[in-house]
């Protein structure tokens, strides 16, 4: 199974309310007993036949391949639906055993397409997915007038500073992937909003957020209460940027105020702005002396060898190798004989140690950093595998996409000397400190609200509120009012531009990644502070504690077993996801950026 993009439905742990149900509808406590025994060996034989079947679409995409990924996804969502719909009536017990219990719960909350019963929906909503992401992996845009693909547009994106070229890129992308599904899209929310329905759940926007050991209404609560606390630092970051662009620029492309152009920030998505570094480095203090990309270059490292370094780092924490399938299944470069999604992932076919990867891997930082995330999710999935069936997953989807979130974090100067890949007399010294804190916020902390704002567009979806003739002007309302940006051009009514972004196509609930953005720091934090780190937060490296590693594997070893604030609790002592400790790591450019920003008019 992979973790990182799940189509059909996305495993995460959750003890959700259950649907009020008569009580001589509820069988006995024994008899569910036996009903999830049976169940989760099917379930784990399904999760198999799945991953098989979406592995050899994703690499190898066609006609044939689609119509085997979507059958397997018809079966295991007429099966998770079945067994939801019938799981509702034991949960309703009061008296069950706690595994019962939360195995009954996880059946009805992992599913995040719940097709309909009725004949037929489950192949349909099942065929809209495979076409969607087909039309997502197969798509182009151009450049200069010329076809180029969603993996070198991308690169593209983060070097490219001609912005009638950006703003040819942005918009080709967005007409040619995102238009072409929004009638699918559509269809695909009407199907889920009546299977959610069937399962007792207001929409399918309900279901989702019943994934997270509380209610729905909870969960969107606390996601606010996350978001206010880190909002100023990213305004202050985005006031910033903002500025460095217009002195790039001119007012002709980038104004002094109001939003910013979104193709002008390195990124197809405006996401992640590290591409533009270069653009808004600090005289000084942002020549930080190296590039990792130019290092990796230099050193003579290929795909392989990038994949090897980022193995290197779990093993100096005393995580055994990966299996010597891991090496011979993946996919480390994009083949050039046929199409295949591009977008990075990571999978565990056999649930026990069947490990891969999925990338198209270029020499340079991003995938460098890329590779540390994805090898997270195959760690973690080999933490668990000796869990029941039903727990295979991180404590929430927010924790499995943190884990090698925390990795790429230690990616410091220090840890680049330790590898061989920096020179020690060419680590930055201190006054460099304001220029890495730079460079990593423009990614972590550039993405916050864009990792929020994507569920809450489709929440909107889900429930209605948004329908499908407002989707496009809806969606650029949003990111407006999340992330201060605005397209390069207007955009006809007709667009779809969710669609350009592969969650979106492929059906992947996204605040998971707004999760852990913060969680990776709570990790990190914890981390550092087992290694007995002492200098600056951000300086940390705990590459080669064992002891570390030991207290981490602990909690990954946990999958879904427990709610996630014992996990929580179990590697940091804390009880509740905060964003202060991302606060504290980027306290010093945070002060920085206020003196920047001094007289500026910020905000939009």
């Amino acid at each position: 199974m992979k973790m990182h993009i799940v189509s059909l439905a996305a495993l995460a742990g959750a003890l959700a309310a259950t649907p009020a149900l008569a009580e001589d509808a509820a069988p006995s406590s024994q008899s569910a007993g036996d009903f999830v025994k049976q169940a989760e060996a099917t379930y784990a034989q399904k999760l198999v036949e799945g991953g098989q079947a979406e592995w050899v679409y994703e690499t190898y995409i066609n006609q044939d391949t689609e119509a085997l990924t979507a059958r397997a996804g018809a079966d295991y969502t007429r099966f998770t639906v079945d067994t939801a719909l019938t799981a509702a009536k034991y949960a309703a017990r009061p008296d069950l055993p706690y595994d019962v219990s939360r195995k009954l719960n996880r059946m009805r909350t992992m599913i995040v397409l719940p097709a309909p019963t009725r004949p037929g929906a489950a192949e349909e909503i099942a065929t809209l997915t495979a076409r969607m992401q087909g039309i997502y992996g197969k798509g182009k845009g151009t450049l200069r007038g010329q076809p180029i693909n969603g993996s070198d547009i991308e690169a593209a994106m983060g070097t490219n500073r001609n912005p009638d070229e950006l703003k040819e890129m942005w918009t080709s992308w967005h007409d040619n992937v995102g238009t072409p599904m929004k009638a699918d899209y559509a269809r695909m929310v009407r199907l889920a909003n009546e299977g959610a329905t069937e399962l007792g759940y207001a929409d399918a926007g309900a279901l989702w957020r019943s994934n997270y050991d509380m209610t729905p209404e909870q969960f969107a609560t606390l996601t606010e209460k996350l978001w206010q606390e880190v909002k100023p630092l990213y305004e202050q970051l985005h006031c910033y940027t903002r500025s460095k662009l217009n002195e790039k620029y001119g007012d002709g492309v980038q104004a002094k105020t109001g939003p910013i152009r979104a193709d002008l920030l390195g990124n197809m998505w405006a996401q992640e702005w590290g591409g533009i570094y270069d653009i808004v480095a600090p005289p000084g203090a942002g020549d930080l002396g190296y590039d990792i990309g130019d290092l990796l270059t230099a050193k003579g490292y290929d795909p392989i060898r990038m994949v090897k370094a980022g193995e290197g780092f779990y093993s100096s924490l005393g995580f055994k190798q990966l299996p010597s399938t891991f090496w011979e299944r993946s996919q480390f470069v994009k083949p050039q004989d046929r199409e295949v999604v591009c977008h990075a992932s990571a999978w565990d076919i056999d649930n026990k140690d069947d490990l891969r990867i999925k990338m198209c891997i270029k020499v340079n930082a991003d995938d460098f950093v890329t590779i540390h995330h994805e090898l997270g999710h195959n760690y973690y999935q080999r933490a668990y595998n000796t869990q029941p069936a039903y727990y295979l997953d991180g404590a929430n989807d927010g924790f499995h996409e943190a884990i090698g979130d925390t990795m790429a974090l230690s990616i410091t100067p220090q840890y680049l000397v330790q590898i061989g890949l920096l020179d020690p007399a060419r680590v930055p010294s201190a006054d460099k400190d304001i220029g890495l804190l730079l460079r990593q916020a423009m990614d972590k902390v550039a993405f916050l609200p864009f990792g929020l704002m994507i569920d809450r567009w489709r929440w909107k979806v889900f429930s209605g509120e948004i329908a499908p003739e407002n989707y496009e002007q809806a969606w650029t309302d949003m990111r407006q009012q999340y992330q201060g940006i605005v397209p390069p051009g207007a955009r006809p009514a007709g667009a779809f531009d969710p669609g350009a972004k592969y969650h979106l196509a492929a059906v992947v609930p996204y605040t998971r990644y707004f999760l852990a953005r913060l969680l990776q720091f709570q990790f990190y934090e914890a981390a550092c502070k087992q290694a007995g780190w002492k200098g600056p937060l951000h300086r940390c490296s705990f590459y080669g504690d064992k002891q570390v590693g030991e207290k981490l594997n602990a909690m990954l070893e946990m999958g879904a077993s427990r709610p996630w604030p014992d996990a929580l609790e179990a590697f940091t002592g804390s009880r509740e996801m905060s964003g202060k400790p991302m606060l504290r790591y980027f306290a010093p450019l945070q002060k920085w950026l206020e003196k920047q920003n001094a007289g500026k008019t910020c905000g939009w």
